[in-house]
């Protein structure tokens, strides 16, 4: 069997990109769609990919495709993404598409030919970070995001995801379903890090996903009055900014209130946005999970309350408009009770964060391999899986490889 190549402690392919994209403001990686280090990291995976004799295209919705062999319908599909979160960690998507091409390599060194079509496939845009909507790639091919919305969003800069494509020679007309490409998936599997503690209190290096919980992201924009910061009685106010803050502690409440489900508000940004101004409009961007549909959905009604009477409270008003929402997911059973058994009864783990897997999972059978997180620590400089563990899902997916191809 023929080890991967490591270099400084990392998987050799982690270490290769190991500069692209730091973000020396936040600490960690800000790596998003079609911006500069997104465009790297392309070419790095294209030119490894090459190296291992793998043909590679770019489909019509800006995801990337690595055959091994002929390409051809009901391929064995296997990949992750490549772009992160504002300042996020180094193996968050990467660890996946850096493990499959180690995968390839080791059965090519092994003789290991397959019988059916192979490809590695990444993914783009998972995490949303530019355009507002996760795994836009999945939710384009899939259907599950209308091509017209997709086109008319817009990212911080004011850029459409329409001219951004235009931009990298992706023509905006060809966005949405891709009935041919998904024709080509006849199952994926996706190896991630994980993004939590499962593993840890598991004592496992790996373990296989049984589901995903529900989750959403809305935007809640909190109008009131512009005004003087100096020459405004605080009587005479009505600031957005109150109303917001008033809104995050029930954010917090109704979370904690309803039983395994999370809810966040992890972006504000004010208008106009400055020092001594009092602002006008503040937005807020909520992201909500629970475990089944219904629960997350009860709780986005109750966190609605809780905004119209805070905003209420500040003389102000609110409208909350939901952005993007992924059902529950519970993984191909099939398939993953063969994962399990290729893997020697690894044990089965549910993950609150959202994939590109289950997107593709309402139209294909997919599955999930985890690799231990020490930290417990994802979408931060923070997350780490140690060598040992990344060597771990190499095996592992070596392992599936061999056995579904």
């Amino acid at each position: 069997m023929t080890a991967p190549a490591t270099a400084h402690g990392l998987l050799s392919g982690l270490d290769e990109i190991a500069e692209i994209g730091r973000d020396t403001r936040r600490g960690g990686y800000s790596r998003h769609l079609w911006q500069p280090a997104d465009l790297e990291l392309r070419d790095w995976f294209a030119e490894r990919a090459v190296r291992l004799g793998l043909d590679v295209e770019i489909d019509r919705n800006g995801n990337t495709w690595a055959w091994w062999g002929p390409r051809g319908d009901d391929a064995i599909v296997v990949g992750s993404h490549l772009d992160s979160v504002p300042g996020g960690g180094a193996y968050d998507g990467p660890l996946g598409v850096v493990s499959t091409l180690d995968a390839i390599a080791r059965l090519q060194a092994s003789g290991f030919r397959p019988t059916r079509p192979c490809a590695v496939l990444v993914f783009a845009e998972e995490e949303g970070s530019r355009f507002g909507i996760a795994c836009l790639g999945s939710r384009l091919m899939t259907g599950a995001l209308d091509a017209d919305q997709a086109r008319a969003l817009i990212d911080p800069e004011g850029i459409s995801l329409a001219a951004a494509a235009s931009a990298v020679g992706i023509d905006p007309a060809g966005l949405g379903e891709d009935p041919a490409a998904l024709a080509r998936i006849g199952l994926f599997v996706e190896l991630h890090v994980e993004q939590g503690r499962g593993l840890i209190d598991l004592d496992s290096p790996v373990a296989v996903a049984s589901s995903i919980l529900a989750h959403g992201r809305w935007r809640i924009t909190f109008t009131g009055e512009g005004n003087h910061a100096g020459a405004t009685r605080m009587a005479d106010r009505r600031d957005p900014m109150l109303a917001a803050a008033r809104s995050m502690l029930g954010v917090r409440d109704a979370a904690v209130a309803s039983s395994g489900s999370r809810a966040t508000i992890g972006r504000i940004e004010a208008v106009p946005g400055g020092t001594n101004v009092i602002s006008s409009q503040v937005a807020v961007w909520l992201d909500a999970r629970a475990a089944e549909d219904a629960a997350a959905r009860d709780l986005v009604t109750e966190i609605e309350a809780r905004v119209a009477e805070a905003a209420a409270a500040e003389g102000c008003t609110a409208v909350v408009a939901e952005e993007s929402w992924s059902g529950a997911v519970a993984f191909d059973p099939a398939l993953r009770d063969r994962l399990v058994r290729s893997l020697d009864g690894v044990p089965t783990l549910p993950t609150g964060a959202g994939h590109d897997a289950g997107v593709l999972s309402s139209r294909r059978p997919t599955a999930m391999i985890f690799v231990r997180n020490p930290t417990g620590v994802s979408h931060s400089p923070e997350e780490f899986a140690t060598l040992d563990d990344c060597l771990a899902g190499v095996d592992a997916l070596e392992r599936v490889l061999r056995e579904l191809l």
